[in-house]
């Protein structure tokens, strides 16, 4: 593997490596901003379908041309109720057209979305109201606006509904979506001022949490997700994506559907259509057999879940055939050598099995894309070895978010694959990845001290060496031959839990809360790579039959994705004397994680 302070970049190893993604002969993209980018798809092919969605009982399309008459629209109205250059506007919404709307309308007149999600509190909100500093919201519906409208540390100037009007009185000014789609726009006029935007503008900003606990504000400008999308403009060709189509699940809200779902995927011809849900997936696959899906890799899990309770269904005759593909598949997949007679096996039951499961996906995967949180070998094994092209990438907020990726015809589970064209990668002298390019952000909203932090010189690099991202990921990079270049992370540097929904979760901020209630003594929380965060707990004297009515009450003051699924109590109080408090009477996180290792693992089953 490499060294540490071993680095590739945008053109290391990019010709001598055929299995990676290549940058070629590409130049950069035409566009300096997002919104000119869609707005000038759109004048070019007005008529070709960009979304579908499902509202009144059917399944409803939205052309290109439709898309940029609406973005008119919604900047002409925005505008007239001012909105202004600079603004920051928090957007909370389910995945649907209007949010695409609004955002690309927002940034073309200068203002910076503040995407949101909907299953935040209102303490969430409230901290990413005062901490941006938005006096403008828009939500989906009433109930959602009226959550926001209460959580504004002062009134709000500006509430604007997609659904219904918001409450009256729930701010300066209350409005709904129909009157913004009634106000005249023009689209030549407003094409001809988003290619005056500087890539360099803010164009949104993303909140993600920070070590204690409170979510920062990530400000990314237009050249950092333009970035995202020049460096996988070169995979998305090779697999001829253009006028296929993506299956959807993740909020918009979330960093990677934002960037790759809003403007990445549609403007390389991908016809994005916007799932129902988990629960409706089988049948979602079969209609729209799509080309590309990204998601998280919870619902991996749940797919392998349902694919295994479903084959022990079948003949032990068919069970056996399935777990021999699955088997070779997985050891061709690994770069392992296949005998004549198992080629000649894989051969057959790559028609008599892996066609069969790969239809049940729609016939037309390209590729199956795992981000978010940590993929499991194990679980991306299970599918590789079926003939599912079920690739893990890497990235974060702070870079746009795309790092690395596994192309689809050059894939090793263990790792995440190659940086895009365009990012540099290294490691620090601690093996922490750096990276740096045009996709890094700006920095965090208001906190000067945390970007010093995250974007600095790596050590030993000369003065005035541009800085690099420390991603808080200790990660190796493989040196030299045909894998040169390629990443493998290896732990995190950083205390966060992510967990497999990609959720990241401050275990500070929980521990905090549970050791707050008077039953609880001592708390270290878990859930890296799963479903959930789980507690060790250790109880007060004589509280222990309270612990589960204080866990209780913290979990109503979290959000969804931070509330303790189950807790165990652990066998004895963590001291100095055990080596899992040190001597200024701090949890060792990590020693307490090895050390009850066995006990914790047993609270998820």
């Amino acid at each position: 593997m490499a060294e540490r302070g071993g680095r590739t970049g945008p053109q290391a190893g990019l010709a001598r490596t055929s299995g990676r993604i290549t940058a070629g002969s590409r130049s950069g993209t035409p566009w300096g901003s997002l919104p000119w980018m869609l707005l000038d798809i759109a004048r070019k092919r007005p008529a070709r379908p960009m979304l579908r969605h499902w509202r009144d009982g059917a399944w409803q399309r939205l052309s290109w041309g439709d898309f940029a008459l609406a973005v008119a629209s919604a900047a002409a109205w925005l505008r007239a109720a001012g909105v202004s250059p600079g603004d920051r506007v928090l957007l909370v919404s389910e995945s649907r057209p209007e949010f695409n709307i609004a955002d690309c309308a927002l940034m073309a007149i200068g203002a910076v979305t503040v995407p949101t999600y909907t299953t935040n509190t209102v303490a969430d909100h409230r901290h990413i109201l005062a901490d941006s500093g938005a006096r403008i919201a828009i939500a989906s519906t009433a109930a959602l606006a009226a959550r926001i409208a209460a959580a504004a540390p002062a009134p709000l100037e500006l509430l604007l509904g997609f659904d219904a009007l918001p409450a009256p009185g729930a701010a300066g000014r209350v409005a709904a979506w129909p009157e913004v789609l009634a106000t005249p726009g023009d689209l030549p006029m407003l094409l001809a001022e988003v290619e005056l935007i500087p890539p360099g503008r803010l164009a949104c900003l993303i909140y993600t949490s920070g070590t204690g606990g409170t979510p920062r504000g990530v400000m990314l400008p237009h050249r950092a997700m333009l970035a995202n999308r020049d460096g996988v403009a070169a995979l998305a060709e090779r697999l001829h994506l253009d006028g296929t189509v993506y299956l959807s699940f993740l909020p918009l809200s979330h960093s990677y559907e934002h960037t790759v779902g809003v403007f990445l995927l549609p403007s390389l011809g991908v016809e994005v259509v916007y799932s129902r849900g988990a629960d409706r997936i089988a049948a979602e696959f079969q209609e729209f057999q799509p080309s590309i899906v990204t998601t998280v890799p919870r619902l991996f899990e749940v797919l392998r879940t349902r694919m295994l309770a479903q084959l022990e269904k079948e003949a032990p005759f068919k069970q056996k055939l399935f777990r021999r593909a699955l088997a070779l598949g997985l050891k061709r997949a690994d770069r392992l050598p296949l005998s004549a007679w198992e080629r000649l096996q894989d051969a057959v039951l790559d028609r008599l099995v892996r066609d069969k499961v790969r239809a049940r996906f729609g016939g037309r995967l390209q590729a199956l894309v795992s981000g978010g949180a940590r993929l499991d070998p194990d679980l991306s094994g299970f599918f590789i070895g079926l003939g599912l092209p079920l690739i893990q990438g890497y990235g974060q907020t702070e870079a746009g978010p795309v790092i690395a990726v596994n192309p689809p015809w050059d894939n090793l589970r263990q790792t995440v694959g190659y940086p895009l064209p365009g990012v540099e990668a290294r490691l620090a002298a601690d093996g922490e990845l750096l990276v740096r390019g045009a996709l890094v952000m700006d920095g965090y909203w208001g906190n000067p001290e945390a970007t010093a932090a995250a974007i600095r010189p790596a050590e030993g690099d000369p003065p005035g060496a541009a800085p690099w991202l420390h991603t808080g990921d200790v990660a190796s990079i493989e040196a030299a031959g045909p894998d040169e270049g390629r990443i493998t992370i290896t732990d995190r540097k950083r205390d966060f839990i992510k967990t497999l929904g990609g959720d990241m979760v401050s275990p500070a901020k929980l521990e905090s809360l549970l050791m707050a209630e008077p039953e609880i003594a001592q708390a270290v929380v878990a859930g890296e790579g799963q479903a959930g965060v789980v507690a060790l707990l250790v109880a007060a004297e004589g509280q222990a039959e309270g612990i589960a009515e204080a866990v209780a009450r913290v979990n109503a003051r979290l959000s969804s994705i931070e509330r303790i699924r189950r807790w165990t109590l652990a066998p004895s109080p963590f001291s100095v004397e055990n080596g899992l408090l040190t001597p200024t009477m701090k949890v060792k996180r990590r020693a307490v994680l090895a050390q009850y290792r066995d006990e914790i693992a047993a609270t998820y089953r």
